[in-house]
């Protein structure tokens, strides 16, 4: 009799707990749910069906999986991956379907629950919708991002505001950049954004070929026009036809190739090599170079007349090392596409990597940036990148602060500002906000280092 009532009363204590415990959880905003180790749901609280559209009476009693409807779910189910590891997860972000069907990005914890002798009797899972933040994420993002071009900066986006006016003319453009400032993306911009944007984008870098095969890849050649023409071949000119023809690094190209794309551009015709007949030209160009090109006309070797009639609209991109607010900005874009083209799971970048990053001057500009972290990529087998996993010249820059070109932590400091004070046309709240920090201590910082 009295055993009876002891455990009459332990029960009644339980169940006691078990009340106040899901009282508890029905306050935090957060979903969480409970589940027998069969997976099926034993508690739901109403947070779970706020954000999944399931009441609890639909969810309690049925698989997890049959609920949520995730990737995660069978082979890569988290609370079998907490239960076989006995560890727990904390804010893993996944996909789940609502009781619409609605996608909803989340973020995950799971732990197993233990009875008092250690056995494991089932799992607890939490869950946070992230929807609101990754939609806000989304529009910062495309508020930086133009035509897959990634940019704070504000002589970036000054480029941006007239880039629909340039695609919507036919004229000729000259993009001016140093190497890796990212002039074809620009020319892919300038086609896209055109009425030629559904024709053919073709690109030739004129400083890779030389002259004779250069003026063959150009305008094509007829069967016969040379020993080993066996037929007709169509040059980038007929490729292009009614798209862009994009002529990458045309400082290089020769004077007697000058005279024949000057003629192009003038009559709008040209010849195939071995050819007796004109072929008319239908297509936009589009050229870059890495050099300054008004100086190859005064020094001689670049001709004013084409120089003219290239430079109808004329681009200036700026070289990373004056888009310092960029490199953070670039180094998430980069890390999030190599994740994708990888397969990996790299989640950060850690902050002497940054400091590192944000030290170097980047001769190869934003190619060079990729470069690094695509080393980086192949050497990391964690979920973040340190410093050992970069190429020893820019660890050894960081390293050694006596080596060329290495800046203090005050001077970066500095530099930031500048840069941001630049971007917001000197508007102090702005830059702060770019910056991430108070006004106030943006004005201290900025007497501090004697910036007006």
């Amino acid at each position: 009799m009295v055993m009876a009532v002891k455990k009459q009363l332990k029960n009644r204590l339980g169940q006691i707990r078990r009340e106040q415990l899901e009282t508890i959880l029905n306050c935090v905003a957060d979903g969480v749910f409970t589940v027998d180790c069969d997976k099926r749901i034993t508690f739901f609280n109403q947070a779970a069906e706020r954000i999944t559209g399931f009441s609890e009476q639909e969810a309690v009693g049925q698989f997890c999986y049959d609920v949520f409807k995730t990737a995660h779910c069978g082979s890569a189910c988290t609370l079998e991956h907490v239960r076989k590891r006995g560890k727990q997860v904390i804010n893993k972000p996944v996909e789940i379907l609502d009781r619409s069907g609605r996608s909803l990005l989340v973020s995950i914890s799971a732990a197993c629950l233990c009875d008092v002798d250690g056995r494991i009797i089932g799992g607890v899972e939490s869950f946070r919708d992230l929807s609101a933040e990754e939609e806000l994420r989304k529009e910062i993002k495309k508020s930086y991002t133009f035509q897959d071009i990634v940019s704070r900066n504000s002589k970036m986006h000054e480029l941006f505001a007239i880039l629909p006016d340039i695609a919507g003319s036919n004229v000729s453009v000259l993009i001016e950049g140093e190497s890796g400032t990212g002039k074809e993306l620009f020319a892919r911009a300038i086609h896209n954004l055109g009425q030629r944007k559904d024709k053919p984008f073709v690109a030739v870098n004129c400083g890779a070929l030389p002259d004779a095969l250069l003026e063959s890849e150009l305008f094509g050649y007829k069967k016969g026009a040379f020993t080993d023409a066996k037929r007709d071949k169509p040059g980038r000119f007929d490729l292009a036809k009614g798209g862009t023809l994009f002529l990458d690094e045309i400082g290089d190209i020769s004077p007697a190739l000058q005279v024949r794309l000057l003629r192009v551009l003038q009559e709008k015709t040209y010849e195939p090599l071995g050819g007796t007949e004109a072929v008319r030209s239908d297509v936009r160009i589009v050229a870059a170079t890495n050099q300054r090109l008004l100086e190859k006309v005064y020094d001689g070797s670049f001709r004013e007349d084409l120089y003219y009639r290239l430079n109808v609209l004329r681009l200036e991109l700026p070289p990373l090392r004056e888009r310092r607010c960029d490199m953070p900005l670039l180094v998430e874009h980069f890390r999030n596409r190599l994740n994708a083209e990888t397969g990996k799971s790299i989640e950060a970048i850690d902050d002497s990597v940054m400091g590192a990053i944000m030290r170097h001057d980047f001769p190869g500009n934003i190619r060079e940036l990729e470069n690094l972290l695509q080393h980086a990529f192949v050497l990391c087998k964690e979920s973040v990148i340190h410093l050992h996993h970069m190429p020893k010249e820019l660890a050894y820059g960081v390293l050694h602060e006596s080596g060329k070109g290495s800046l203090s932590l005050d001077e970066i400091g500095k530099r930031a500002i500048r840069d941001a004070l630049e971007d917001n046309v000197a508007n102090r709240t702005a830059a702060a906000k770019q910056l991430g920090i108070n006004p106030s201590t943006l004005y201290r910082k900025m007497k501090r280092y004697g910036i007006k």
